[in-house]
């Protein structure tokens, strides 16, 4: 529940603004990178490879910052917790990208803001579900809901379908970890969390990896090379770092409503860049989810965290 210190919900300033609907633009762009990278990495390697690269990109960043690296004792476990939660998240959500397309995946994993909007009203007391937030909730789960009974029915044999139930749980947890996120860098430096959730995340992935799966160096080609990159630099290495900074001073309901832009930026790129083809049911679930996620970014009065 949330805690009896106050903050002014603050409003985001353009600048703000451009940064969020920036680094929204470049997640659409991550299912086209995670797919790319699929074809060589297996879901575990690929994130360990992408991860390493994102330590190296945010330790640096935090060296040129003169940020310190090493937790003091006490800040060990929440660390430790929300890296756990984060590799299971990110664990789900390659797997889910390995079994559907790029476009259903860019709007299954776009509802992150939706559950975190749902874990923000028992966690910042000023974030609370209005009447129109809630509304915004349930015109999106009707545009997933387009999605996920597309067959007129749920079976888990197809691939896709059980492939976009995962991306779905992949959402849950993505809003859940926002949310556990924001109130760790309210009291910790957040170049400092984030640098300490993928190190922390490492072993997980490397040692999962090596057991359970068997990289495909066979394809190795420019694709998997820069989905790869585009993840580690790009998308561990500056925008979640960006990303945090937001949470940081504003919102977390308000900064992650932006991901509006990103399933519309996914499809186009899947588009252009996997060769797929949206139709009818595609268009229509990005319609209704990206209107519920403007509705859920209505602001609140004021925020405790």
């Amino acid at each position: 529940m949330a805690s009896a210190s106050d903050t002014t919900e603050k409003k985001l300033a353009i600048g703000a603004v451009a940064a969020a609907i920036t680094i929204h633009v470049l997640w659409g762009g991550n299912p086209v990178a995670v797919k790319w990278g699929l074809e060589v990495f297996p879901p575990l390697a690929s994130g360990f490879v992408r991860f390493t690269i994102g330590t190296i990109a945010i330790g640096l960043w935090a060296i040129a910052r003169g940020v310190p690296l090493l937790p003091p004792r006490h800040e060990w476990l929440p660390l430790a917790g929300v890296s756990v939660l984060f590799t299971v998240q990110i664990w789900l959500m390659n797997v889910g990208f390995s079994q559907t397309t790029g476009a259903l995946g860019s709007i299954l994993i776009a509802l992150n803001p939706l559950f975190a909007a749902a874990f923000a009203h028992f966690f910042f007391a000023g974030d609370r579900l209005t009447w129109m937030r809630s509304a915004g909730l349930l015109l999106a789960f009707i545009g997933t809901a387009v999605i996920l009974a597309r067959h007129g029915s749920i079976d888990f044999s197809d691939a896709t379908q059980a492939g976009n139930w995962i991306l779905l749980l992949s959402a849950t947890l993505l809003g859940w970890r926002l949310i556990v996120s924001a109130k760790l860098i309210r009291r910790l430096d957040e170049v400092r969390v984030m640098l300490w959730m993928l190190l922390l995340s490492l072993p997980m992935f490397g040692l999962s990896s090596w057991a359970f799966e068997t990289i495909s160096w066979q394809n190795l080609s420019w694709r998997p090379i820069a989905g790869i990159a585009y993840q580690g630099l790009v998308i561990a290495g500056f925008a979640f770092v960006v990303n945090s900074y937001l949470m940081k001073l504003y919102s977390p309901t308000i900064v992650a409503s932006f991901n509006f832009v990103s399933p519309a930026a996914g499809l186009l790129l899947s588009v252009l860049l996997l060769n797929e083809t949206i139709g009818t049911i595609e268009l229509t679930s990005l319609a209704l989810v990206a209107a519920g996620l403007v509705l859920v970014a209505r602001p609140a009065r004021s925020l405790k965290s």
